[in-house]
């Protein structure tokens, strides 16, 4: 995978995605989400990863937002499209079955807090800076931050964040639950390969059945995603990695799943 602006390396099941635009602050264009889509899919598909890393070159951003000078030239229709592509790639993390963790190193404003957002856990560096400024440009979030803010930190923080444009630190982001963690910086990358090791020792399909039982089940009633709970369980029932890992408990041993 030969990329302009995004770096990837695979080891140990796990594929770290750097987006490098450092002399921009890592802001992203439409050519930069063109790709990120691309890679997303491929690692998705790709047998030999079970976890996915997103994260930003350099120190000081992850990704400040969208390319300004992009942005300046879309019409309606152009600026429709850009934050269809752009949903999709959050929607595809969201949905695929394996894991995907932002490693949030610095700046993740507008499009880049919408990008962290879409995947499944994020760890900031304790430098990191969050923020929706999109209104202070005269329009709103596209990338399904309106959306996905609400949901993780309530209602009433996500306006607040959103009418005002104001940036918050990575402790208030921890306090209020947009991040799950907070570590010093020079640890961001130890402390979330660690997790992703952790994660990609796990069964492929237990976790596959956990991401489908938590994203989905939110969007029914709770009844329905009680039931739809339920039926997971029990269809984990018929895999091989199951058996495994109860076997493996009973024996007092450490499972060797086959994702099967």
């Amino acid at each position: 995978m030969n990329y302009q602006d995004l770096l990837i390396e695979i080891s140990d099941g796990i594929a770290t995605v750097t987006v490098n635009r450092p002399q921009a602050m890592n802001a992203i264009n439409l050519s930069t989400l063109q790709e990120l889509a691309n890679a997303v899919q491929l690692l998705i598909k790709a047998s030999d990863v079970r976890v996915v890393i997103i994260t930003g070159a350099g120190s000081k951003a992850f990704i400040a937002g969208g390319d300004i000078s992009m942005l300046v030239g879309l019409d309606v229709c152009a600026a429709r499209e850009l934050a269809l592509l752009a949903q999709g790639i959050c929607t595809a993390m969201e949905q695929a079955p394996k894991p995907f963790i932002a490693a949030v190193n610095g700046y993740a404003l507008g499009g880049g807090c919408e990008l962290a957002m879409g995947c499944d856990i994020r760890i900031a560096a304790d430098t990191a800076r969050f923020g929706q400024p999109e209104i202070n440009i005269g329009t709103l979030p596209g990338f399904g931050g309106s959306q996905r803010l609400p949901r993780l930190i309530s209602k009433g923080r996500a306006l607040e964040m959103v009418l005002t444009g104001d940036m918050i630190d990575a402790q208030e982001a921890w306090r209020i639950g947009l991040v799950n963690k907070v570590v010093p910086a020079a640890e961001l990358q130890s402390a979330v390969r660690e997790l992703a090791l952790k994660l990609a020792a796990k069964s492929t399909v237990a976790m596959k059945f956990c991401k489908e039982a938590v994203q989905n089940g939110m969007e029914m009633d709770l009844p329905h995603a009680c039931k739809y709970e339920a039926d997971l369980f029990a269809l984990s029932f018929s895999t091989a990695d199951q058996k495994e890992g109860m076997r493996a408990f009973l024996e007092k041993r450490k499972p060797v799943f086959s994702g099967q």
